[in-house]
Order: C-alpha cells, then sequence, then structure tokens
C-alpha cells in the first residue's frame, strides 16, 4: 500500500507520498473556496489515479476546514437546546475581560442568537440524580419548534450531562431527520458548563460543513480510504471524523508536531524540541519534552475549546504577513495576510503589498531559480515595488525596510516561543530549536540567537513536515469523563472502572475502522489541582501515589512552588490508540564535500554560497552563512553557525550559544 499525507494550508496544500520506502513531495497552491479541488489536482499531478483505482492508496488528511469556518464566521444556523432558565449561558460566558484596563470594552459575539436558544423543563441535580423528569409532551414539544425553525444543526447541552446523559439521549431522538445533531455528553462529558457548551455548539456549527467537505473528498479519491487527523495528534476514519468537528481545529498543526516527534526521535530518545511552524499565514509554537503535549484549554478565537488538543501557541506572523507603515509611522507586520490568492507580490498573481517573503526575496534569500523547484517562478520587481512603498512611508532605503520587515516577524515568533517555554518554566536553551513550514528554515538561526540558543534542527523536507506528520501519527481517541472528588476520599475500585469503561469504548471505535485488537493500546491520566484551585494539570495514571507525586512535580515546574494540601480529582482520561503504518526514512547516501552551485551577494550578509539540499550528501558539513535551497523551502545558514546532514538528510545546525563559544554540531 502506498501511503498519501496531505495539509492543507492557508498559501499551499502540501503531500507527502510513501512508497515502498521511498518519499516523494508535492506542493500546489490551495483552493480555499473549495480545498478538495487543490487536492484532487495534487493527486492528479503525482499519477496516483491508477493506484486508487487498484485500491492501493491510503490518504490521511490535515484538514483546515473546520478552522477556518469557525475564525470566519461561515458555520450553519444552529439552535441550542438548555435547560429552563439557562439559555442565555453561552452569551453571558465567564465574564472575563479580553482588555484588563479597556474602560469601553466592544461587544462579544454571541454564538447563537437568542430566538435561536430552546429551553426544555427537565433537571438533575450535581449528583446525576433526576430533580425533574423530561416528560414525552416535553420532549414533542422541543421538538416541534425545532422543525418550526428548521435549522442546519442542533446542540444539545443539559446540566451535569456527564454524569447522566439520558435526557440528552432521549431530545437527540427526537430531533427532525437530516438535521445535524451534537450533544454535550458525547462531544464533552465533562464538568464546566460554559465550556462544554461550547464546544457543543461548535461541534454542531461546523458538523455539516466539515461532513459534506468530507463527503465530497472521499468521493473524488474513492475507493481509497481517507484519515482525518485530530487537534490531539492522532487519526480519525473520516466517516466518524464528520461527527467531531470540533476535534479537527487543529488538524494541519497537529501533523506537523507528529513529524517533529518522530524525528526528534530519530535523533535520540531523550531530545527535547522547541518548535516553530512557519507557514503563510501563521506561525505555531509548541514544546515537545517526551509525548506531545495535550491541553484542554485551548482557545479559537473568542472561544474557549476544551476538547484535548496539543499545546501549541499560535500567532499571525507567516510567510504571506502583510507589512505595512500604521498612523504613527511605525511598522507592522501581520497578523493580516496575502493567503494563497493574491498571496506575496513576488508570486506574481496580483498581489501588491509587501509581505515577508517579499522582503526576503529582495534580501535575496529566495533563489528564483530554485523557488519551488523552478516549478514557480519568481516576480522581483513586484516585490521590490512592494518593499518600497513600505520604505517611503518609513524614509529608508529599500534593503532597510526589507530587513526591518524580516526582524519584526522574528520579534513576533520570538516572543511566542518564549510564551511557550520560558512561561511555563522551561529554559530555551535545554532544547533544540526545530523548524518546519515553508518559510521557517530562512529564520531559524536568528530564532535561535535570540533565544540564546545553540543547537537548531532542519528536518528532512521541513516544508511539508505537517504532511508527513499524517503518516507517522497513531489512530487515536481521546476519552474523558469528569470523576470530582478528594483523592484521599476516592474509591480506587471506581476510578478502575471508569478508566475501564473508557478504554473499551475507545478500542470499540478503533476495532470499527478496521484497527487489530492486540495492536491497541491505552494511556490512562488524570486531571489534578489542589483543592481550591479552577485550573488543573495533566499527569499519568499508574497508581494514585505516583500521580499524586507527579502533580506536584507537575505543579512546581509549571508555577514555582508545591503545596501541602489536598490533592482534588476532577477528569479521567484515555487516550486509546495503535500504532501507525511503521514507515522508515530512507537513509541518505555518503560523499564528497559540498560543492556551492555558486556564491550570491546577500544585503546585511555578503557573499553566501548556494547549495541544493539534494546533493548534500550525509555527514557534509556545510558552514555559515550560507543557503540551502530545496524543493519545498530554503534554509539560511547565519554567519558563525554550521549545519551538519546526518544519516536521514536533517540539517543539525549548530553555532555562538549564550557563552559565546563555538559549538560543534550535535549528534
Amino acid at each position: 500500500m502506498m501511503l498519501l499525507g496531505v495539509d492543507t494550508g492557508g498559501t499551499f496544500t502540501d503531500f507527502v507520498l510513501y512508497d515502498a520506502g521511498r518519499l516523494r513531495i508535492h506542493k500546489v497552491l490551495s483552493s480555499p473556496d473549495a480545498p478538495e479541488r487543490a487536492i484532487l489536482q495534487g493527486i492528479d499531478d503525482l499519477g496516483l489515479d491508477q493506484a486508487i483505482a487498484d485500491g492501493q492508496l491510503v490518504v490521511i488528511h490535515g484538514s483546515t476546514v473546520a478552522t477556518n469556518a469557525a475564525l470566519e464566521g461561515k458555520g450553519v444556523r444552529t439552535l441550542l437546546i438548555t435547560n429552563a432558565g439557562l439559555t442565555d449561558m453561552l452569551s453571558i460566558g465567564r465574564q472575563t475581560r479580553a482588555e484588563l484596563y479597556q474602560l469601553l470594552p466592544g461587544p462579544q459575539p454571541i454564538p447563537v442568537p437568542r430566538d435561536d436558544c430552546l429551553g426544555v423543563d427537565c433537571r438533575v441535580d450535581a449528583e446525576g440524580k433526576v430533580l425533574t423528569a423530561l416528560t414525552q409532551e416535553e420532549i414533542d414539544r422541543v421538538a416541534a419548534r425545532v422543525r418550526e425553525k428548521a435549522p442546519e444543526a442542533v446542540a444539545i447541552n443539559l446540566l451535569f450531562s456527564f454524569l447522566n446523559d439520558a435526557d440528552e439521549k432521549a431530545l437527540a431522538e427526537a430531533m427532525p431527520e437530516g438535521v445535524f445533531t451534537s450533544r454535550s455528553s458525547f462531544v464533552l462529558p465533562e464538568y464546566k458548563e460554559y465550556e462544554r457548551g461550547i464546544a457543543t455548539w461548535l461541534n454542531a456549527y461546523l458538523g455539516p460543513r466539515v461532513q459534506g467537505y468530507l463527503s465530497r473528498l472521499q468521493s473524488g479519491i474513492s475507493p481509497a480510504p481517507l484519515g482525518v487527523m485530530q487537534s490531539s495528534g492522532g487519526t480519525i476514519d473520516a466517516e466518524q471524523a464528520g461527527q467531531r468537528a470540533v476535534n479537527l481545529l487543529l488538524s494541519g498543526p497537529a501533523g506537523g508536531l507528529a513529524a517533529a516527534h518522530f524525528i526528534g526521535q530519530l535523533l535520540g530518545p531523550d531530545e527535547k524540541l522547541l518548535t516553530f511552524d512557519m507557514g503563510g499565514t501563521s506561525t505555531d509554537v509548541a514544546l515537545i519534552d517526551g509525548e506531545l503535549k495535550l491541553t484542554n484549554e485551548g482557545r479559537l478565537g473568542p472561544w474557549p475549546v476544551a476538547v484535548p488538543m496539543v499545546d501549541m501557541h499560535t500567532i499571525g506572523a507567516g510567510g504571506g504577513s502583510l507589512a505595512q507603515v500604521d498612523a504613527g509611522g511605525l511598522l507592522q507586520v501581520g497578523p493580516q495576510s496575502a493567503g494563497a490568492s493574491p498571496g506575496p507580490a513576488c508570486y506574481g498573481k496580483g498581489g501588491a503589498q509587501a509581505t515577508v517573503t517579499d522582503a526576503n526575496a529582495v534580501l535575496g534569500r529566495l533563489h528564483p531559480d530554485y523557488f519551488l523547484g523552478g516549478a514557480m517562478s519568481l516576480d522581483l520587481d513586484a516585490a521590490q515595488s512592494a518593499v518600497d512603498a513600505i520604505a517611503q512611508g518609513l524614509g529608508i532605503d529599500r534593503e532597510r525596510a526589507a530587513l526591518g520587515i524580516v526582524e519584526l516577524a522574528n520579534e513576533h515568533m520570538v516572543r511566542a516561543l518564549r510564551v511557550i517555554s520560558v512561561q511555563r518554566g522551561y529554559d530555551p536553551t535545554d532544547f533544540r530549536l526545530c523548524c518546519f513550514g515553508g518559510a521557517g528554515g530562512l529564520h531559524v538561526c536568528a530564532l535561535a540567537e535570540a533565544l540564546g540558543m545553540n543547537k537548531a534542527l532542519v528536518p528532512i523536507h521541513g516544508g511539508v513536515l505537517s504532511a508527513l506528520g499524517m503518516l507517522v501519527a497513531p489512530r487515536e481517541r481521546q476519552l474523558s469523563r469528569t470523576l470530582q472528588q478528594p483523592l484521599a476520599a476516592l474509591d480506587s475500585e471506581q476510578l478502575e472502572r471508569e478508566l475501564a469503561a473508557l478504554a473499551a469504548d475507545g478500542r470499540a471505535q478503533l476495532e470499527r475502522e478496521g484497527v487489530e485488537p492486540d495492536a491497541i493500546h491505552a494511556n490512562p491520566s488524570l486531571d489534578l489541582r489542589y483543592q481550591g484551585q479552577t485550573y488543573t494539570l495533566n499527569v499519568p495514571y499508574t497508581t494514585l501515589a505516583a500521580a499524586t507525586e507527579a502533580f506536584h512535580e507537575a505543579h512546581r515546574q509549571r508555577y514555582g512552588h508545591r503545596l501541602d494540601m489536598a490533592v482534588e480529582l476532577v477528569n479521567v482520561r484515555q487516550q486509546v490508540l495503535a500504532p501507525s503504518a511503521a514507515l522508515t526514512l530512507p537513509s541518505g547516501d555518503e560523499g564528497s564535500a559540498p560543492v556551492p552551485l555558486e556564491i550570491r551577494e546577500l544585503p546585511a550578509i555578503g557573499a553566501c554560497p548556494v547549495y541544493q539540499r539534494d546533493q548534500l550528501p550525509s555527514g557534509a558539513l556545510v558552514t555559515g552563512p550560507a543557503l540551502v535551497c530545496e524543493t519545498v523551502s530554503t534554509t539560511l545558514i547565519g554567519v558563525g553557525w554550521s549545519a551538519e546532514v546526518d544519516g536521514f538528510g536533517n540539517l543539525l545546525l549548530s553555532g555562538l550559544g549564550a557563552s559565546g563559544v563555538g559549538l560543534r554540531p550535535a549528534g
């Protein structure tokens, strides 16, 4: 079987094909109005139609459909059904201010208009016991209102449904045929009714869009099976993914982290990575120390997203980020982006505003002969004109303006990297900076220097690493349930029963996808906190004593101290997964010392050799400054840095650390 990983980004759609131990990569411009069109074009470009017809291709996809629909407010009309008296719950929210000292805050968006919120006369208490029974008459009344309003989707969120879901199930069964129905006891059976309600609403609001898209894509590649990357870094069958749209909000970025973790393990089991994924529209930063870190405190725009997702921080700084001079005469970069259409000015598709990519082109850091392997020409005149407009507004020359755009974008990314590391209690110098995304290699040395780091990694095929991640990610389910009580009073048998039930549910879901039972295993964990706290920390579970000590240590790591206080259990979790198909990176060939293709004179750098990455043999050492060009990205090895090619073709970079001492490449 051939495996095809596909990552749809804001500017490009990336492809990685794994066939009999060999990797092929490809990029096409994304088609935001119909993302499946770019995917089908890429499959045709790769000549895979016959493989599909012969049943020899499996496609695994990272989708931005759910993300874009949520950010752009392009979901479907959704009704909310909740307990009578609580219909304003999602509009009221947590009453927290986005800007603490803003005396006249702007209005916050309302998820569901008041007229589309239906109250139902039923109630269970905090122990799941029925206080007001849900009658058949009430069910019929609510169902009639839904038919009258004729929405595309319904979100059902009742109090304490994570303890007793009978009422939600009864209401869901009564919904009219053809209406996408999402209930909170399925989407997120945890406490916090607001966060649970938002997750349930998002799942309903986005569900028909995701289902329609996946159905069109599946039809276009039939009979090839289609898997979809989830926000947690594991894959799910497309048919089941349509019911879990809220779990796909970080689908693409999660693929990049899965691949970074895979490559980090190739370097060594103790390798720690600080990652940044710089694409055309945004940059995602994360930290890998052991397994992928997940969070249930993520956000998308103004909304909390409490379903498990990879713990990353995203900013609007990418290769396509627009530069402008504001009313005060200061340079600004991002968060607005040129996207895929019209794209940066140098793409020659009508873009006129300067972007980070245009600045790099003006500075000679993008070679016009090797961009996308020569498949796409760069319009340097258009890039220069766009940067000239910025230079005129700032009263400086073209080169200084281009450097300013790049340096300001770098500062945005450095700040984000500090958020995910320093503000979490980690020292960046203990990690290796790993870049990926089409634009990451041009900035990796500058970011490492700003953080005092002396080790970096540019993975093989880093420009399409998220697509590679689709192939190495496990099939997975993340299941959870609230079981709130002090650890000291916890019945360990009850805990084991709850964990076993979650594991059984996850196993059943994976077996329905055709996974062999012997390949499935479960990783239990607990959400713990000190009694009186609001937020939790997740720790692995083997025994209660071990979990308690792990929590104390995690609290010390995150907040700098541990307390002599009682510990409380909030949620139990199970990660149920099966490994992906065995995949190994092809080994690189050894050869003689690399010879540059040419020497370019770069502004602010000087004479700079240019190398073709696929011509660098295993073990080759390249000293900066140097440009390393490849089909899907370009790497700038900075002054004082060197890069060694490892046995898989990864570039292991070393430079001047905080001590100012030159270091040899690690590994």
